[in-house]
């Protein structure tokens, strides 16, 4: 297959994890190299951003949006894992708490709060993830974390659970919320279910599922699901390169304010996207601010 670059936006299926996604994608594509853009744990699915060939210098341009999950909290019991994969610790059958009780509870984690990441994580300690530290006995707390979830919208209570939608920052952990709101409750909970519908800037409207990717594994259709680079960074300022300043950037000239016209942020970002006439990405430049320079985050000698 030739090799493309660009962004693939998977509705990752239960029962494998990212990495496992990402091996699969790598093969299909005859890629050289293929990244995502953010875990999810086995069990989840929904959104999952894959990054191939030299669309994996992209990558930190995902990382850090927002994310909305649909999400199932089972109220009364409590998990290891803070999940459903996890062996249970303790089971409380007092739940039936009123439609205003839980509705107050889950309002109270609205707006930016701390929160402990699990010890079972891909976060690392000394270069180990916590997960295979938790699982030898040795488990280790990191410390609170600031986290901001926009809002958290219920969608039924058919006790003992709960379906709700949370738009949150990035690096929010919904088990540990799930927990924490058991425990607010004084009955424990865990996450039962959780499904990824908008990551980087990507709805899970857009996403392909992992099977229809493999059933057109020998098809030439299998490129249409590709996304450019250019398009993939849809919410970031532009600028369209005449010929002498894509020579500049070609040669790691220093770019300065007067190369490119004000440029207008759609968002609080710094960052801009220089394309050619045919929307070919060329580079991603960075307004410093504070200097007439800008700064180069990547580039992409067509």
């Amino acid at each position: 297959m030739t090799k493309q670059s660009g962004i693939l936006v998977v509705d990752k299926p239960a029962g494998i994890t990212s990495a496992g996604v990402v091996a699969r994608i790598k093969k299909i594509f005859g890629a050289r190299k293929v990244g995502h853009a953010g875990t999810l744990d086995p069990f989840a699915t929904g959104i999952l951003v894959c990054c191939i060939n030299r669309g994996t210098k992209l990558a930190r341009f995902f990382l850090h949006g927002n994310k909305k999950y649909e999400a199932v909290l089972n109220l009364g019991i409590e998990t290891d894992t803070q999940d459903s994969t996890g062996t249970v610790t303790s089971i409380c059958d007092n739940v039936l708490f009123s439609e205003i009780k839980i509705r107050s509870v889950f309002k109270r984690f609205e707006g930016t709060i701390e929160q402990m990441p699990p010890v079972y994580s891909a976060l690392k300690f000394k270069g180990t993830p916590l997960y295979k530290l938790a699982r030898s006995g040795k488990p280790v707390q990191k410390p609170a974390r600031r986290v901001t979830i926009f809002n958290i919208e219920i969608l039924e209570i058919n006790l003992p659970l709960i379906h709700f939608n949370i738009s949150c920052s990035a690096g929010t952990y919904i088990r540990t919320l799930c927990s924490d709101i058991g425990k607010f409750l004084g009955c424990g909970g865990h996450l039962k279910e959780l499904r990824r519908i908008q990551s980087g800037g990507f709805s899970i409207r857009k996403a392909a599922k992992l099977s229809e990717i493999e059933s057109l594994a020998l098809s030439e259709k299998i490129f249409d699901r590709i996304i450019s680079m250019s398009n993939a960074l849809q919410d970031m300022s532009e600028h369209i390169a005449d010929k002498g300043l894509a020579e500049k950037i070609m040669h790691g000239n220093i770019i300065t304010k007067k190369d490119l016209r004000p440029v207008h942020s759609k968002t609080s970002e710094s960052f801009i996207k220089i394309v050619d006439k045919n929307n070919d990405l060329i580079a991603v430049l960075e307004d410093t601010k504070d200097s007439d320079r800008y700064g180069y985050c990547c580039v992409f000698n067509n």
